[in-house]
Order: structure tokens, then C-alpha cells, then sequence
């Protein structure tokens, strides 16, 4: 596999499955390391830096990025392969799982954060959460990416207080925030039209839905929604985890990977 020269990869394990990896907004390849090690004698993982993040190149603004992110995704899969995403990689990984349904061997979407799905079958659920977020819009309409930063931190992070971060990784979430914004026309509006009738059971390869199980009700909700539309899907629930599971519970996750891998090689 090859990367091409505006996406970055890192390769984790030594598995006999190929598995491609696409990280939580804000965030890196390097997020997959834990989980990368716990899945290694299963799994090659290769994780890419999407656009706008880690090493790869920045996002073009005139395209939408949804789109954009996709497009670097589709290009690494250039085999069938077990496809993992995080929170907005695993709307990426969604959306290959419907369009390129023959190269997806497994799909395992960690909470993602796919909030169609959320206001097709339960809008007052969507409607609270949107309330909760209002805070961090209104920071960001203000122009004070530090705070909006922090504000996105504090709902969707590992626990660890922004004051106790680093000043170069604030800085790395400060000067990426407004991608979550940029997020408003795949996640919530479905401009890939995921969620059209019979669009979702394209992806008809074993599907895993894991969420922590003291995550946002949100994540619950669209989980749901899920489960009802994805043809061959099940759900796990990672005890004590919140939305980073990945990297605070990596060998609870990589269990449930390992499970769903081996189901879809017999």
C-alpha cells in the first residue's frame, strides 16, 4: 500500500488481515497506536492522517469535507480490508462501507458520530444534544477557537482537562476546531444521502457498533438507528469507557474487533 503524496500513514501490527484505520476529529493516525498493539498479531493496521490533520495536507476549503476526507480513505483501500473508524472516521468509514461495499471485509464503527441517523428516529434526543453543543458554536461564531477548543474537549475527549494539556497540543486542537463545523453537511444534513432508502443495507459485511457505556446519549441514539438499518450488525458496549474508548480501553475494544474479524474470515 501506498500513500499518496498528501495523506500520511502509520502502520501498527503485523497481522495476516489487512484493516484500515481512520481516526476521531482533531485527532491523528497516532490515536490508533494502543489499539494498533493490542490487535497485533490479527491485524496490519494502516491508519492515515486525514485531511486537515496530523501530517497530511490541509483541507481545501472550497470542497466539501466530508468528501474530501472520503476521497483520501477510498484511496488506501485498494484491497478488501477490515475498515475501523472513530467518531467522524467512522462516519468515513460508514459511507466506504456503502459505496465500496466489495472492499469492506468487516466494519467497525466506534460511535459515530453520524447524527442523521439520530434525527431520523429520535429528533428530541438530537435536539438536546444540539442544545448542549450550542456553547461550542457560539465560541466558534466568536472567533475564540481556544475556547470553542476547549468547550469540544470537555464533551468529546478522554477526561483530561484542558488545563492539563499540553500547550502544543492546545494549540493543535485550536487550530483545527472549525473542522467540526465543517462536518455540519455529512453528519447532520446527509448530503451522501446515507440514509435513503436502502442505502444502508448495501453494507451488508459483519458490522460492530461499539460505544462506552457511559458515553452521550446521542451516541446511543444514532447507534440505534443503526442497528436498525445496517443488515449484518450487532453492538458492544466497552464497561466504564466514554467516546475515546480506543485509547483508554484499547484491549476491550481490540476484543470486540477480534470477534468480529474472526467472524468474518470463517
Amino acid at each position: 500500500m501506498s500513500a499518496s503524496p498528501h495523506t500520511h500513514i502509520q502502520t501498527f501490527g503485523a497481522g495476516p488481515s489487512l484493516a484500515l484505520a481512520l481516526h476521531c476529529t482533531l485527532a491523528h493516525s497516532g490515536a490508533w497506536r494502543s489499539l494498533g498493539a493490542a490487535l497485533s498479531n490479527c491485524l496490519t493496521l494502516h491508519a492515515i492522517d486525514l485531511p486537515g490533520h496530523g501530517q497530511s495536507a490541509d483541507w481545501d476549503a472550497r470542497r466539501d469535507f466530508h468528501d474530501q476526507c472520503t476521497q483520501a480513505a477510498t484511496a488506501q483501500l485498494t484491497a478488501p480490508m477490515h475498515v475501523i473508524g472513530h467518531s467522524f472516521g467512522a462516519t468515513i468509514a460508514l459511507r466506504l462501507a456503502v459505496t465500496q461495499p466489495h472492499r469492506v471485509r468487516s466494519l467497525t464503527l466506534i460511535e459515530p458520530v453520524f447524527f442523521a441517523a439520530a434525527m431520523a428516529d429520535a429528533p428530541a434526543r438530537m435536539h438536546a444534544h444540539e442544545r448542549e453543543a450550542q456553547p461550542y458554536f457560539d465560541a466558534l461564531a466568536e472567533g475564540d477557537h481556544r475556547r470553542a477548543a476547549r468547550l469540544f474537549n470537555q464533551f468529546w475527549g478522554d477526561g483530561t482537562r484542558w488545563d492539563d494539556m499540553s500547550a502544543r497540543n492546545q494549540t493543535y486542537l485550536s487550530d483545527r476546531v472549525h473542522l467540526v463545523a465543517a462536518q455540519t453537511s455529512a453528519i447532520v444534513e446527509d448530503h451522501a444521502g446515507l440514509m435513503a432508502p436502502g442505502a444502508l443495507g448495501r453494507a451488508s459485511m459483519p458490522s460492530l457498533l461499539i460505544q462506552g457505556d457511559q458515553t452521550a446519549d446521542i451516541i446511543d441514539a444514532t447507534h440505534e438507528s443503526l442497528a436498525r438499518r445496517l443488515p449484518n450488525a450487532r453492538r458492544a458496549w466497552i464497561a466504564g469507557a466514554g467516546h475515546m474508548s480506543p485509547l483508554t480501553h484499547p484491549d476491550e475494544v481490540a476484543r470486540a474487533i477480534r470477534s468480529l474479524v474472526k467472524m468474518a474470515e470463517e
